[in-house]
């Protein structure tokens, strides 16, 4: 029977093996974090560690990078992807209330994900649906004229 890797065995092995492909070099730091996510989902804390390790970087810098740059994500995706569009037109149409009634529900904040994996929650400039905000996505689906109260019903059509 063949032996499964545990996961953080595997993401080390995954990271080391990026991190050769791009020769431990420091001016590739962006790259290599690129490819470390959309290889594992997000970057690790052991990703990080490793990267500022063979790339003789200091592990501040690495953290520095992550959290400059907004598409990379320090926590593993959930099985469900929650936008809120925070763009001018959703904002003045109450946005901000749908956010701060998922991320009380839930116990996150945007760029998090449940504790259960479930969701994760982000919030985008614009979605290009003024006329219905605000908006929120879930996996790409379109919810248009939110309401704070209807956030538990629509969240729950997704097990």
């Amino acid at each position: 029977m063949q032996q499964v890797a545990a996961p953080l065995e595997d993401e080390r092995a995954k990271t080391l093996e990026i991190i050769e492909n791009n020769n431990h070099d420091p001016k590739r730091l962006v790259k290599i974090l690129q490819e470390i996510q959309a290889e594992l989902g997000y970057v690790p804390e052991i990703a990080q560690r490793l990267t500022a390790k063979k790339t003789n970087t200091p592990a501040s810098q690495i953290y520095g990078i992550l959290s400059f740059y907004n598409f990379f994500r320090l926590f593993p995706p959930g099985r469900h992807s929650v936008n809120v569009c925070l763009g001018t037109a959703c904002y003045v149409k109450g946005a901000e209330n749908i956010l701060k009634e998922i991320s009380s529900r839930y116990e996150l904040e945007p760029g998090q994900t449940t504790n259960d994996r479930r969701f994760s929650l982000d919030f985008v400039r614009c979605v290009g649906c003024c006329a219905i905000g605000p908006v929120m996505t879930v996996n790409g689906k379109v919810y248009g004229k939110m309401k704070p109260e209807e956030v538990k019903d629509v969240l729950g059509e997704y097990k």
